[in-house]
């Protein structure tokens, strides 16, 4: 798989302080009958830290965008950022992930996208979402 996007969701459900990240994979799993999660890495509060969560390895196609899953890795961040902007430490994790994946796959922050973009009866990843302060974010961290 030749990754040429990074595409950004929200699960549209609150983050608690749970790992939400297992019953996301079961409900792609057992709900849409696909292989594995859709997405290839999760953003999500657990406990009072938030954390990155593996789903589908990065060589497999993802389940996460239409038309675009063969040539990008998606990324979800736990959370409905329809509602509310997410809080800075998921941000600021997201954008340590998106720069270290935009490093190994040569991109460039321009690279990093919505899902929205390519579904635009969705809102993914909310209307909330700060997209140019993530893209800033990531040039800040050397890309």
């Amino acid at each position: 798989m030749k990754v040429n996007k990074l595409i950004i969701h929200h699960s549209l459900t609150k983050d608690g302080r749970v790992n939400d990240w297992n019953a996301i994979r079961r409900y792609h799993v057992e709900v849409n009958k696909w292989k594995d999660i859709g997405y290839h890495y999760g953003i999500e509060l657990v406990g009072d830290e938030y954390v990155i969560q593996k789903g589908r390895a990065e060589w497999r196609v993802g389940a996460h965008t239409r038309g675009m899953n063969s040539k990008s890795l998606g990324i979800c961040v736990v959370g409905n950022y329809d509602l509310a902007e997410p809080p800075e430490a998921a941000l600021n994790l997201l954008a340590n992930l998106c720069a270290k994946l935009c490093k190994k796959y040569k991109l460039k922050p321009v690279d990093i996208e919505t899902h929205h973009k390519y579904a635009s009866y969705k809102t993914c990843p909310g209307k909330l979402f700060p997209m140019d302060k993530l893209r800033a974010k990531v040039r800040e961290l050397g890309v």
